[in-house]
């Protein structure tokens, strides 16, 4: 690899997860091939990871979940409306966030019960394994709050989505909610 760069080109280094930015006009020429995530590797085993490796998706119910309207059997906890879906990894008609590459994830989610004396529990699913949990079951309120989250290790294309275990999810108010976002890529 061969890099260039005259005195009027200062190369700053932001941090380890932000690329380096090259000021002015400069002269770059590099024997590489890009990978499958994104990243560049030269033979000499310089990685550049290309500005696309942000990624982030905040899902939400705007109606109550009941597990007899799914069509399927997998109580698989379908999200409506999207509020933020950085880098498209989160698919809404699936309800799956698919990892785009190996890196540290954090996910959180929050659902409310609808009814007394009943509980709910819902699980984080990872490749159609329960990650964690959250419960809700005290039988003299009528809503009752669970919430979790975790970090994962992910690697390229594993899946995450929720499953509802037990009970009904209230969702008129966007009370149920399920978030990610990649916290760095390894």
């Amino acid at each position: 690899m061969l890099l260039l760069l005259p005195a009027c080109c200062p190369v700053r280094a932001q941090n380890d997860t932000e690329p380096i930015v090259l000021e002015g006009k400069c002269l770059v020429v590099c024997d590489s091939s890009p990978s499958a995530d994104g990243a560049v590797t030269s033979s000499l085993g310089i990685s550049v990871r290309s500005g696309s490796a942000k990624v982030a998706f905040s899902a939400t119910r705007s109606t109550n979940h009941e597990p007899s309207e799914m069509s399927n059997r997998t109580m698989t906890i379908y999200f409506d409306q999207v509020l933020v879906n950085i880098g498209n990894h989160f698919d809404l008609a699936s309800s799956i966030f698919v990892a785009p590459r190996k890196g540290i994830y954090s996910f959180s989610f929050h659902v409310v019960k609808v009814y007394n004396r009943q509980t709910i529990q819902v699980s984080l699913m990872q490749n159609g394994y329960p990650v964690i949990s959250a419960f809700a079951g005290d039988q003299d309120v009528t809503r009752e709050a669970a919430s979790n989250g975790v970090l994962l290790l992910m690697e390229r294309e594993d899946k995450v989505h929720l499953k509802l275990e037990r009970g009904n999810l209230m969702g008129g108010w966007k009370y149920s909610t399920f978030s990610g976002f990649l916290v760095f890529p390894l």
